[in-house]
């Protein structure tokens, strides 16, 4: 049993609620019972901590006080199980792939990769400035998807470049110009969805071979870049072949 919030492991564990800590160790924090066992089928496991007094479903695990899980986490709700995990090794670029520009709402990440793993797509791409996908916010959203799909840190200018020479057809977003998404019939897709407020990087749209629409009522102006992704993988899984 852990006390103490002054523990040097738990003050060093601790540390990983920030990025930079989670860079330079390759390890992240997850809370939830659903994400720890999820983890643990994936065998990225360091340890677990468990709340005193709470059942044990996870095998070894180290129990905690209240104080000590509430240096685990920045929630708002106090998670009873916290464990500390190896980040998830990227494997190569293959299948349908999904490029993220900007997307800093953690919220909206975690709703993307949810989404990305029902509709098949294969990689994530996070551009330079996206949110970590080891953000806690992001996990939550994401209840556990993350184990299900191979994420990729990258500059997109370099993403496309490597993507083109692997015979990709490169699709942007833009709200209101573009071929309506239910007349794309592709193979395999790479698509680029842009920031909340912004959209695609100029830069990064004029290096797009094809540009994507949502055919939407004049009502509304735009939708939220985590529905507006969903729906443009949806329709593009509808017609486009498993891999």
């Amino acid at each position: 049993m852990i006390e103490s919030v002054n523990n040097e492991k738990i003050k060093t564990y601790s540390k990983l609620l920030d990025k930079k800590y989670r860079d330079k160790e390759n390890m992240f924090l997850i809370s939830t019972e659903h994400l720890v066992l999820e983890a643990i089928k994936k065998d990225i496991i360091i340890e677990i901590f468990l709340l005193k007094n709470k059942e044990n479903k996870f095998g070894n695990v180290t129990y905690v006080t209240e104080p000590v899980m509430r240096k685990l986490t920045n929630l708002n709700t106090l998670p009873s199980v916290v464990a500390v995990v190896k980040k998830i090794e990227p494997k190569e670029i293959k299948g349908n792939v999904l490029m993220l520009d900007g997307i800093q709402d953690p919220g909206n990440l975690g709703t993307i990769i949810r989404s990305s793993v029902a509709f098949n797509v294969d990689t994530i791409i996070l551009g330079d400035n996206t949110v970590d996908i080891y953000n806690e916010k992001v996990l939550r959203a994401a209840e556990g998807m993350i184990f299900n799909i191979n994420f990729i840190k990258q500059n997109l200018i370099e993403s496309i470049k490597i993507l083109k020479q692997k015979n990709y057809k490169i699709l942007g977003t833009k709200v209101d110009t573009g071929k309506d998404i239910k007349d794309i019939h592709l193979d395999k897709y790479a698509l680029l969805v842009g920031n909340e407020g912004n959209g695609v990087n100029k830069e990064l749209l004029e290096l797009c071979d094809e540009n994507l629409y949502i055919n939407i009522n004049n009502k509304c102006e735009s939708l939220n870049v985590a529905i507006a992704t969903s729906i443009i993988i949806y329709e593009l899984n509808k017609n486009t072949p498993t891999i």
